[in-house]
């Protein structure tokens, strides 16, 4: 009986090493009897991790097994952690120990140091960072033409300029190191002041013509001022220091209120402005034909500011709406307004919801705009008054105290012959007169403090008309 590898040999078919040793046909092998299977090479290229080197990091030098790792240790017999050093065959460059002068000192000082025998007798490495100070030299005629100085002598401004090439302009070296035994006795300003004067004039004298000069310029006037403020202000006191921070706290908030102010005064011209505005738009409806215009013409009115009434939103959308909607307050309104809104319209007699029809819709928003407008501004009004008061009694104060300059008023009360005037006592603490003048421009007082100052007030002389 034939076997499977005896069909296969008369067909004429090559089959897997598997199937052939297994005596099978395989689906493909009657399918396409034609073609013919490459076999695979049983020798694959295996690459051992190298000793020591984690899984993990030998997972990320590739990741397909079909090609090989572009990154590999290329001696791994060695391991991955103990890789020796490969030296080379050629020899050690040869140190010796020599001799070597450094051109920036003077002295011819000798110093030794381990150098490569091939470097012997070049210069000193670091002897380019040896960077001097070019100071100017000036003949004797160019003294006598040119820098000639009844307060300093040429003795004098000749030491200064020799100090100064020694140091490299270090002044305060210079002024330290400075004759004042055989020369008048100098400040550090003087040395300066005379140094660059010199350096100037001789820039203007040996300057080409058509050449742009960069003088150097020195203001012993300003060093002085400036050398001076630091001396006072290292030598303050305690007590002075206390009273700087003070003033500059009360500078700060000086300058808050003052911000605050000009807020509030942007906020009640705008409201100005909306009321004149609202006024003039009245008098023109009621100039106006009554009759029913564009809404383009409709469209070119002037815009009331924001800030002023109440915005009501326009319902243009697509859909159906209601017209009560339009009636409904925007949530830009306040709780605060909307009582206060709904107290006038109890007071004028007026429903808080009317019948939502054309015209009464447009009327009463524009009514409850007007009144917010005129709740606004009397808000505004009052906080007004109220600070002009307070300026008004600070102001009294002040002048009974005989700060702003002229006599010291009386006060309203009959005052006792014993009385003496009290005199603050000097102290760390901040002056109550000068807590007085800045206050000045304090932050006005709201009514609700006005109403418990009253009530305070009021509360205390009914007690005293209590006593007997």
């Amino acid at each position: 009986m034939a076997t499977g590898a005896d069909v296969r040999d008369i067909l004429e078919l090559g089959g897997p090493e598997g199937d052939a040793a297994s005596g099978t046909i395989s689906k493909k092998d009657i399918i396409n009897p034609d073609k013919k299977k490459s076999k695979k090479s049983s020798e694959t290229l295996t690459f051992k991790r190298p000793e020591g080197m984690h899984r993990e990091v030998y997972a990320l030098l590739y990741s397909d097994k079909k090609d090989a790792p572009p990154l590999l240790p290329s001696d791994t017999g060695q391991g991955y952690r103990t890789v020796k050093a490969k030296l080379g065959s050629k020899k050690v460059r040869p140190w010796k120990w020599m001799p070597f002068t450094n051109p920036a000192r003077k002295d011819g000082a000798m110093f030794f140091h381990w150098r490569r025998a091939a470097e012997e007798g070049k210069d000193y490495p670091f002897a380019r960072f040896n960077k001097t100070v070019q100071v100017p030299v000036y003949s004797e005629q160019e003294y006598q033409l040119y820098l000639h100085d009844d307060a300093w002598t040429k003795a004098e401004t000749d030491h200064l300029f020799d100090l100064s090439r020694r140091f490299d302009l270090r002044f305060i070296v210079i002024h330290d190191r400075y004759d004042h035994q055989q020369f008048k006795k100098r400040s550090v300003e003087d040395l300066k002041e005379r140094y660059y004067h010199i350096c100037a004039k001789l820039a203007n004298v040996r300057a080409v013509p058509g050449t742009d000069l960069k003088i150097p310029v020195f203001d012993a006037g300003h060093e002085r001022r400036r050398k001076e403020q630091l001396e006072r202000l290292y030598n303050r006191t305690p007590e002075q220091v206390a009273e700087e921070e003070y003033l500059l706290q009360e500078l700060r908030k000086i300058e808050a209120r003052k911000k605050e102010r000009e807020k509030r005064s942007q906020d009640l011209q705008k409201l100005i402005t909306a009321a004149d505005t609202t006024a003039e738009q009245r008098r023109t409806e009621r100039k106006a034909p009554k009759k029913k215009l564009p809404q383009k013409k409709e469209a070119e009115k002037p815009a009331v500011p924001e800030t002023a009434g109440i915005k009501f939103p326009d319902f243009k959308s697509a859909g159906v709406t209601l017209r009560s909607q339009r009636m409904k307050l925007p949530s830009s309104v306040g709780q605060k307004k909307i009582k206060a809104l709904e107290q006038m319209l109890l007071e004028l007699g007026v429903e808080l919801s009317p019948t939502p029809t054309e015209e009464l819709v447009h009327m009463f928003n524009e009514l409850r705009s007007d009144l917010v407008l005129l709740y606004e501004l009397k808000q505004a009004c009052a906080n007004c008054e109220y600070e002009l008061q307070m300026l008004r009694h600070r102001h009294e104060a002040l002048a009974r105290a005989g700060v702003l300059g002229g006599p010291a008023m009386p006060a309203s009360g009959p005052a006792p012959a014993s009385a003496e005037p009290v005199v603050p006592e000097p102290g760390p603490g901040p002056d109550p007169t000068k807590d007085t003048i800045i206050d000045v421009v304090g932050a006005p007082l709201t009514p609700n403090s006005r109403k418990r100052r009253e009530s305070a007030s009021s509360s205390s002389s009914v007690k005293k008309a209590k006593k007997p």
